[in-house]
């Protein structure tokens, strides 16, 4: 990060792409180690929700116990949220529960998928269950991939599996430059959850 005063100039000339098209519909990951994965899905959320849209938001790992605010908000909007993890892994007391919430969590998930009433379904978290191998990798692919035409999927978290990444429409990686965590400074409500 350079205070240098910038030399760019404003561009001119339009870069958008000529030969661009609607699609129905549109896989986004949202990857990395840097703050803002789930934030910049609950930002799709609430667009989604101000077009009328029938969104879902289906959370791996936080619990209905967190309280979190765009779970507060997304319900008065009428989304239809469920947060069926049980917390960060370090603090579960039982690891094959966990798991087991997880793959509950993901059948409900591919639930609101297949059925196609929801024109956007947030799969919050869902990296992690991945990567320890409690959600089958194939089977989330498979749903995602054959997803019903005005169904868009949102998964979100670090380390995303590439196969997926390979699947998605989109890709943002959000890397951490500087956080308050690293300062000491625990998560604020409002600002964190």
């Amino acid at each position: 990060m350079s205070d240098a005063p910038k030399t760019d100039v404003p561009p001119t000339e339009d870069p958008r792409r000529p030969d661009i098209r609607r699609a129905r519909s549109v896989v986004i990951v949202n990857t990395g180690d840097g703050k803002g994965k789930s934030t910049a899905a609950m930002g799709m959320v609430m667009r989604a929700a101000a077009r009328g849209w029938k969104v879902a938001v289906v959370q791996f790992i936080k619990s209905g116990g967190w309280k979190v605010g765009e779970e507060k908000i997304g319900r008065r909007l009428g989304v239809d949220w469920d947060a069926v993890g049980d917390g960060f892994s370090w603090d579960s007391e039982d690891l094959d529960r966990s798991a087991a919430l997880a793959a509950q969590a993901w059948q409900l998930a591919r639930t609101r998928i297949e059925k196609g009433e929801h024109r956007l379904v947030v799969l919050d978290e869902i990296t992690y269950p991945i990567n320890w191998g409690w959600i089958d990798l194939d089977e989330v692919l498979a749903a995602v991939a054959g997803r019903p035409a005005r169904v868009n999927v949102v998964a979100t978290g670090r380390d995303a599996p590439g196969r997926l990444m390979e699947l998605a429409d989109t890709v943002t990686e959000m890397t951490s430059v500087k956080h308050a965590y690293d300062r000491g400074i625990a998560a604020i409500r409002g600002i964190d959850f």
